[in-house]
This record gives C-alpha cells, sequence and structure tokens, in this order.
C-alpha cells in the first residue's frame, strides 16, 4: 500500500529528512543525507524512497562530478523536492477552502488591495517567526530570506539578481496550495514575497515591490517568483554591493 503524503509528515524520521531536503538548494544524494544527519547510507536511502513514494520528493539518475562520457561510471539517484501542491493537516480542517471563500465574498472594488496588504503582513510575519535579518546587500538580503523560509520547510533559492530585478524558485511555495484552489487568492501571495523581501534587503518597501508568479499554477513546475524591489537607481547600485 502506498505511503501517504499525512503518513509521511507524521513520522519524526522521514520529517526529519524531509527537512533536510528542503533547506537545501540543489539536489542531493542518499550518501550526502546520510552524512549529515549521521545516519548509514541505507537507513537515508530507504527513508529518501518512501518520501518519493508520498510525493514529497523526486528521484533521477545523474552523473555527479566533473567527469562525463565512457568511464565516468554509475550514474548517482539523486533526490530533489517535488513541487508541493496542497497542504498536509490532520483532522483536515479545510482552510484552504476557509480562506477562498471570504476571498471570494470581498468586494470587487479595492479587493485586490486589500489582498495584497494582507499578504504583505503575512510575509512580515513570516519574517519575524524566523528572524530574518536584514542586509543592505540585496544579493545578501535575498539569501538570508532563502534561508529563512528554509527554516521553517519551505525550500527557495535565488535563480538570478540583476540589477533591481530577481527571481527566486520555490517547489514549496507557501500559499501554492491556496492559489491552485483561488485564483483571486494570488495577491496575497505576492504580497507575502514583497513583505518578505522588504525584511529581507534594507531599503526595500513592500508596497513598492512588483511581483509576479507565472509558474504558480503550473502543477510540474516549481513556482518562479519575478521581483523587482523598487528601489532608486542610486539604491540599486549600494545594494548590490557596487
Amino acid at each position: 500500500m502506498p505511503l501517504d503524503r499525512l503518513a509521511a509528515a507524521g513520522d519524526p524520521q522521514l520529517r526529519r529528512i524531509l527537512l533536510y531536503a528542503r533547506s537545501r538548494r540543489d539536489p542531493f544524494t542518499a550518501a550526502e543525507a546520510a552524512a549529515e544527519l549521521d545516519v548509514h547510507g541505507n537507513v537515508a536511502r530507504s527513508r529518501l524512497d518512501r518520501l518519493v513514494e508520498a510525493g514529497f520528493l523526486g528521484v533521477a539518475l545523474e552523473r555527479r562530478g566533473a567527469r562525463r562520457g565512457p568511464g565516468a561510471g554509475r550514474p548517482s539517484k539523486v533526490y530533489r523536492v517535488a513541487p508541493e501542491l496542497e497542504g498536509v493537516e490532520f483532522p483536515d480542517r479545510r482552510l484552504t477552502e476557509l480562506i477562498s471563500l471570504l476571498v471570494k465574498r470581498l468586494p470587487a472594488r479595492g479587493r485586490q488591495k486589500a489582498l495584497r496588504g494582507a499578504g504583505e503582513d503575512f510575509g512580515r510575519k513570516i519574517a519575524a517567526n524566523a528572524g530574518l535579518k536584514p542586509s543592505g546587500n540585496a544579493s545578501t538580503g535575498l539569501e538570508r530570506v532563502c534561508d529563512a523560509l528554509g527554516s521553517l520547510g519551505f525550500q527557495v533559492a535565488v535563480r538570478s539578481l540583476e540589477g533591481d530585478r530577481a527571481e527566486l524558485l520555490s517547489p514549496t511555495c507557501p500559499l501554492r496550495p491556496l492559489v491552485l484552489q483561488c485564483r483571486d487568492a494570488a495577491g496575497i501571495d505576492q504580497g507575502m514575497w514583497a513583505g518578505l523581501v522588504e525584511r529581507g534587503v534594507r531599503g526595500v518597501r513592500a508596497d513598492r515591490v512588483e511581483c509576479d508568479t507565472p509558474s504558480c499554477l503550473t502543477r510540474d513546475a516549481a513556482c518562479s517568483v519575478l521581483l523587482s524591489l523598487g528601489l532608486p537607481a542610486s539604491e540599486t547600485a549600494k545594494a548590490a554591493g557596487r
């Protein structure tokens, strides 16, 4: 019988290795997980495969290291966090459905502004819970945002940063399950990222951050979070460390 997500999330040993997986930015092998968690390689492999079965992780064969082609050795089994499309609750309180109903009850006029503001406040709250400290350097600040979310079990990585614009990738965006069920809630999600960046990069104001999440509804891909930090040119150069 396949292992379901609730059973996997409720198992302390599996949850420990899942938190390890989500704290990393890159794919990893069972040997790497075993060394970090101080368990036997076969134990780590068994637990990782159970998380694959439950849908928390994906797995592929990849050649590791610099050698390629004939004689390069056997490919390694590599694990990565799978896109998370639904939350795990026990008992199921249907909070996503409740929030969806509340969103739809809001008057159309001013709805998006209200949702965006709620998202910004939520992002600030997450930042406070994770102990996020701001940096005057944009690259460092965004990395701290990723580390803060990673400490809470949400995997995020900086894909690019050019001047005022950045892209983050997150297969486990905290609000993705909500947006998948209620597309009108995208404003909350975008506001959340703006609030997080405000707390991570000194000088950024959440209400000036432009945010787009074009792949949020693509079920087999990580969320791409496109950000414009809203900093003047002089501040952009300073935040970039130039």
